[in-house]
């Protein structure tokens, strides 16, 4: 009886250990921001009618270092837009950057289809020097001071494809060493 009792009393003194249903031992999600760099509505002509959908391109990002980017079709554009965003959770990568200045760490070059950016560091207090959808993808990966710039097409969807392509690329570069030479392939 003894032995009983003292477990009924181990137990009321640890109180209740367990968090909710749900609430496990995972750690705090980080919050996402997102932003939307085209909506298009897509008109399909058939024998009866034409037929509306629609594609949205998101971009996902904590703004620490970590973005995506994803295209969702759907039959009106909410739904077009939950897809997107879903998809591009599934697709976050982290971005080799310079955490103390803030900006990429060298200069790189991609190509993507008709799309050519250029994304170079820039000093502190330099800001965001990029237009569209590359500015877009730029401030939700946490990069603060960079100058990018388009070439070639001026299509937001390629361009922001291609910037991420561009972010693939960096790679960390140890203090003190040249930066490598990355280039359009």
């Amino acid at each position: 009886m003894d032995r009983n009792n003292n477990r009924q009393q181990n137990n009321n003194q640890r109180g209740n250990r367990r968090p909710p249903f749900g609430q496990g031992n995972r750690q705090q999600e980080e919050k996402l921001f997102s932003e939307l760099v085209a909506l298009r509505r897509v008109a399909k002509a058939t024998a009866g009618a034409k037929r509306l959908r629609f594609s949205a391109v998101l971009v996902v990002g904590d703004k620490k270092g970590k973005v995506g980017i994803a295209m969702g079709k759907g039959a009106d554009p909410q739904e077009a837009i939950q897809k997107a965003m879903k998809k591009a959770n599934s697709k976050l990568f982290s971005v080799e950057m310079n955490q103390e200045r803030k900006t990429v760490t060298h200069r790189v070059e991609a190509q993507y289809k008709s799309s050519n950016v250029l994304i170079k560091p820039a000093p502190i207090g330099t800001g965001v020097v990029a237009g569209g959808s590359i500015r877009k993808v730029l401030e939700l990966a946490g990069i603060e001071n960079v100058v990018a710039k388009r070439m070639g097409a001026a299509n937001s969807l390629t361009n922001a494809y291609c910037t991420i392509l561009a972010l693939t690329k960096l790679k960390q570069v140890k203090r003190g060493s040249k930066s490598p030479k990355v280039s359009a392939e």
